[in-house]
């Protein structure tokens, strides 16, 4: 489904679409009972965090924004500079940049505010120009194949053994895993969800320690 979404947005170099259209489009997909829903962990986020410079800025500042805002690598890795409120402290998240199609507008940490600091002084497009320039074409946006191979070059030397399902994902379950004391409405405005049901069923994880805290911070009737 992914190849043949990517062939009908894709042309050609005479600019004819590869594929007129998805001729899976709508076709139900079978589900896992059990999907594999890695959360990153903290000590491998400061792993990745630690080798990010080596894979390049541009990882180091996708890497930061990912684990900052919980957004998927999709919608980053399209940021242009006009989404970028420095003064406000806000960022953009287009609608036609979001799998939702939801437009919205965060907050930012300052660690997300250093690394779009650092990605304003390394980039060498214009001011209109993506945060993440792809390093052939500075007035293009960083491609999703780039992407992938720097988590897999990040992780390697990272020392991480790999895992299915720790990809650019798995930051944003963790986002939503951090922040799971907030009020749904806030988590979701914060990470772009429309649904506060595919947080809980998709996203949100409950570790063995906050079962246990759970469960220690219960009433009790005592004899």
């Amino acid at each position: 489904m992914t190849v043949l979404n990517w062939a009908a947005r894709s042309r050609d170099e005479e600019g004819n679409l590869l594929l007129d259209s998805n001729p899976l489009k709508g076709l139900k997909k079978p589900r896992e009972k059990n999907p594999n829903r890695v959360v990153l962990t903290g000590d491998e986020y400061r792993a990745m965090l630690g080798v990010s410079r080596q894979v390049g800025w541009r990882f180091h500042v996708a890497l930061v924004l990912a684990h900052e805002t919980g957004h998927r690598i999709g919608a980053i890795r399209k940021l242009t500079w006009p989404d970028i409120d420095f003064e406000g402290k806000t960022i953009r998240w287009r609608a036609e940049h979001e799998k939702t199609g939801y437009e919205h507008i965060t907050p930012l940490t300052s660690e997300a505010l250093a690394a779009l600091e650092e990605a304003r002084g390394m980039g060498r497009g214009k001011k209109n120009g993506p945060v993440l320039p792809s390093s052939r074409d500075a007035t293009r946006c960083t491609n999703r194949v780039s992407a992938f191979l720097w988590w897999k070059k990040a992780q390697t030397l990272a020392g991480l053994e790999p895992k299915p399902g720790r990809g650019w994902h798995s930051l944003r379950r963790k986002f939503a895993t951090d922040l799971m004391e907030l009020p749904l409405k806030v988590l979701c405005e914060l990470g772009g969800w429309k649904s506060p049901q595919t947080v809980l069923r998709c996203y949100q994880q409950a570790d063995a320690g906050q079962l246990r805290t759970a469960l220690e911070s219960r009433p009790r009737d005592r004899t």
